[in-house]
């Protein structure tokens, strides 16, 4: 049984935009048969952790994408790869109803959502259990007093080294020049190697452009991509 989970605060966003009929119909309808169960401290007081095994019809990968935005990456990433299994975390409603609407136009299945703190996910996750993780243009906190909210600070980043794991890879793409100056000195300490960092145009093989990566573009910033590789 994991440890009682101490009561967190968590700074980002949850609502947004007053949802349309559609998104609305999304939210009511498809997210609930999508909701990862047992994650949430409500359904799971114990914090038994997950049975992997059983949340996917057979055996494969886990892959984990860590605030998905509006779903575009992690609707890719799931229809290019039906062998693996991805969990994508938000907390964001407008962007879960984008991405049940995007789910529900590609007919991916080899997925599961969590609509909260990617903390609540990591908790109940087994111990080296993820092949994957993808932090796609995180939320910068460009005040330096708030810089402690960064997903790549040791609170988080202890979480994520737990579950992955090792020779598991962790992608990075922010367009934020000091983002990518705490990434690098914070990952690696950690417990991950970097084993690959570009710049605009040379993403990965795989990387289709999100929302966000565009709107940086359109205001003259610069993608950044960083690869790490967990520690053995």
């Amino acid at each position: 049984m994991a440890e009682p989970t101490e009561r967190r605060n968590f700074y980002g966003r949850v609502h947004g935009k007053t949802l349309r009929a559609s998104q609305k119909d999304y939210l009511e309808n498809d997210l609930e048969s999508l909701r990862l169960p047992g994650v949430t401290v409500e359904d799971n007081p114990d914090r038994t952790p997950l049975d992997i095994a059983t949340l996917f019809p057979t055996p494969r990968p886990l892959w984990v994408e860590v605030g998905f935005g509006g779903g575009e990456h992690l609707v890719h990433m799931a229809a290019l790869y039906p062998q693996v299994g991805i969990i994508g975390c938000e907390p964001f409603v407008n962007g879960i109803a984008m991405l049940l609407g995007k789910i529900r136009t590609a007919g991916v299945t080899n997925l599961w959502v969590h609509p909260g703190d990617v903390r609540d996910l990591f908790d109940v996750l087994p111990t080296a259990c993820v092949d994957k993780v993808f932090l796609n243009y995180p939320d910068p906190w460009p005040k330096a007093r708030h810089h402690r909210r960064r997903f790549v600070t040791p609170g988080y980043l202890a979480l994520l080294a737990r579950v992955m794991k090792p020779g598991a890879e962790f992608r990075v793409a922010t367009d934020i020049e000091d983002y990518v100056r705490q990434t690098l000195e914070e990952v690696p300490v950690a417990g991950f190697d970097l084993i690959r960092q570009t710049g605009e145009g040379e993403a990965w093989d795989d990387w289709i452009s999100t929302r966000y990566e565009q709107k940086a573009l359109r205001e003259g910033r610069a993608p950044h991509y960083l690869t790490f590789l967990r520690k053995g």
